[in-house]
């Protein structure tokens, strides 16, 4: 489905009621698993997320989980300390693509057997669950915080808990965070000093309920719509001044290139503020970089210069991200450049219109991109693939009157 994304609107206005963090969600419904008597209320209606929850309360022998890679992580580590459990876990083309040799070795460590069933280092993988005694594993910490995150959240179920020592540089330290803080939230006890974290051994924990704060990078693209338009106000909800998700630094980030974001009762009330603009912004994003492609778009939009480190982990998610900007910025018109982990986008005075995006099966490319349609129409290629982590996406921005169609 490729929809045509256009507006006569260059002020907005409106409020919007975004889904459940996928993030906090997937780490929940894991938890949930290992202790039932947890209840979860605003989880992420996202297809990661229903397909992490299928696969937990199923009985298959083949688990796929198509492009999500949260799930192939969580659920390699979940799997490979259930006890008598075999399963084989595969997914997409895109995702046998996309390495877990780095977990894998860190399972094996901890004696679990686990076997390639088509190319070493990738998916699909073979894994036969077993009572786990060993506690001291090596990891690297520089390739993706969610392998740290697979091995902590089933950390407290291993006989004698787990000591994890990182080796290297730690990417992504807010969603490492995200995840001791919620394992705390049910009273299991952790510690985090230097490059070791412990996560100590619980048998159970009390019934409680859980709530999901609403996604921050969902957050972004109401963020991108409010810098590109005129003037705007949106409030959007519901979300804590102090959250767990490292995504919410997009509050400093913005207010950079002119957002005003401010907290009441739970809702984030986003504001334009047109008195300054600056001519370029550098931003390192190695503890956020699943807004990376959110601010350059908008960069792009307003014309100023943008200059992002800490990239180095886009090349490993659902698409080559940096690759995928630099085509698709550069059909709008854009003077861009990247790296292994950086990117530079030159000022820009010029945005063809009609220009239809290639989306490379990555819902955050469809959604990144969206909000240019308040400077020229744009064309968005397979657009469904928002369903991936925000399904309700074009019925939102439909409700800040954009119109939106298939071509």
């Amino acid at each position: 489905m490729n929809l045509l994304v256009q507006t006569s609107q260059t002020n907005l206005e409106g409020k919007i009621a975004v889904t459940g963090s996928k993030s906090e969600t997937n780490r929940l419904l894991l938890l949930q698993a290992l202790f039932p008597n947890i209840t979860l209320s605003n989880t992420s209606n996202s297809d990661d997320s229903e397909v992490m929850q299928k696969a937990l309360v199923g009985h298959d022998a083949i688990v796929d989980i198509h492009h999500a890679g949260t799930a192939m992580r969580f659920l390699t580590a979940y799997f490979a300390v259930s006890e008598g459990r075999e399963v084989i876990m595969t997914g997409s083309p895109r995702m046998q693509e996309r390495p877990i040799k780095i977990l894998v070795d860190t399972l094996r460590q901890l004696g679990v057997e686990i076997t390639y069933e088509k190319e070493e280092g990738y998916p699909p993988i073979k894994i036969k669950g077993k009572k786990v005694t060993e506690s001291k594993v090596n990891l690297a910490a520089n390739v993706s915080s969610q392998y740290i995150s697979a091995l902590l959240l089933v950390a407290s179920k291993l006989e004698n808990g787990l000591e994890l020592t990182l080796e290297g540089e730690i990417t992504s330290v807010p969603y490492i965070k995200m995840t001791l803080a919620l394992l705390n939230d049910l009273e299991i006890q952790t510690s985090f000093e230097g490059n070791i974290i412990k996560v100590y051994p619980k048998a159970a924990v009390v019934a409680k309920e859980m709530v999901v704060e609403s996604d921050w990078s969902s957050a972004s693209y109401f963020f991108s719509l409010v810098a590109l338009a005129d003037t705007a106000k949106i409030t959007i909800s519901s979300y804590k001044k102090n959250s767990l998700q490292g995504d919410s630094d997009l509050v400093n980030i913005y207010k950079e290139i002119g957002v005003n974001a401010t907290f009441e009762n739970n809702n984030l009330m986003l504001e334009k503020q047109t008195n300054y603009l600056p001519k370029a912004v550098s931003f390192d994003l190695n503890n956020t970089p699943d807004i990376a492609q959110t601010i350059v778009v908008t960069c792009f939009g307003l014309g100023i210069s943008c200059h992002l480190t800490g990239l180095h982990t886009l090349k490993i998610k659902e698409t080559d991200r940096l690759e995928a900007l630099q085509v698709e910025l550069t059909k709008l018109g854009a003077t861009i450049s990247v790296t292994n982990d950086s990117l530079k986008l030159e000022p820009s005075t010029t945005i063809h219109k009609n220009v239809h995006i290639a989306t490379y099966n990555d819902h955050r490319m469809a959604m990144a991109f969206a909000p240019l349609a308040l400077k020229v129409p744009i064309i968005i290629d397979n657009a469904e693939v928002v369903s991936k982590s925000y399904p309700d996406f074009w019925e939102d921005f439909k409700a800040l009157q954009f119109q939106v169609s298939e071509v």
